[in-house]
């Protein structure tokens, strides 16, 4: 039986999109929950000098075509977004608001399909505005509440705290606390998670 692993992701990355994908199929064919991390990429990337892929043009490209050829295989509606990069701060800092409230995974699911999917500008304070509402969440409270010291303390602690596992990129999974990094790693993260 398949247990359950670590989920470290942000909305930033294409390719925890898709992980994001497989991990809702993995659930409900093997009735568990995965237990979703959320970091800030820019910032784990800070902490280990990394320069992201997506800001060197070669690899950029290559992403983009990379990313629409995973889509298709695995038959994942997606839509490389045309306002790229979207900044995630605050819709990380979200993800932990979400939680308090019992809809982390609804709020997942529609921010990642407002990104990679319906290719939403959510740089655009007016765009999340109406995706909150849609989620029949408050806009005002809820940025009020993920610009609270706490939450922004937290989101840092939980980057931190990856850092320090060794993670350096999204999406990575833990299992059995062996690492692995990238969305095409999850057939290793279902053995080892079988264990």
């Amino acid at each position: 039986m398949i247990k359950s692993f670590d989920f470290y992701f942000d909305f930033i990355s294409p390719y925890s999109f898709l992980a994001h994908k497989e991990i809702k199929k993995i659930e409900k064919n093997h009735s568990i929950k995965i237990r979703y991390k959320p970091i800030l990429l820019g910032g784990l990337h800070n902490l280990h000098g990394i320069k992201a892929p997506a800001f060197i043009p070669a690899k950029a490209k290559h992403m983009i075509r990379d990313c629409k050829l995973i889509a298709e295989k695995n038959n994942i509606k997606f839509k490389f977004n045309s306002y790229f990069p979207i900044r995630s701060l605050g819709l990380m800092r979200g993800v932990f608001v979400a939680e308090e409230d019992n809809f982390k995974s609804y709020y997942i699911d529609n921010i990642y399909d407002s990104i990679w999917q319906d290719g939403l500008n959510m740089n655009d304070d007016s765009i999340i505005q109406k995706v909150l509402k849609n989620l029949n969440v408050n806009p005002k409270t809820f940025f009020l509440r993920s610009s609270s010291s706490s939450i922004k303390d937290l989101l840092r602690k939980k980057t931190t705290e990856a850092y320090e596992k060794g993670i350096f990129g999204a999406p990575t999974f833990v299992s059995n606390n062996k690492i692995f990094w990238g969305q095409d790693r999850i057939e290793f993260v279902l053995n080892e998670s079988n264990k």
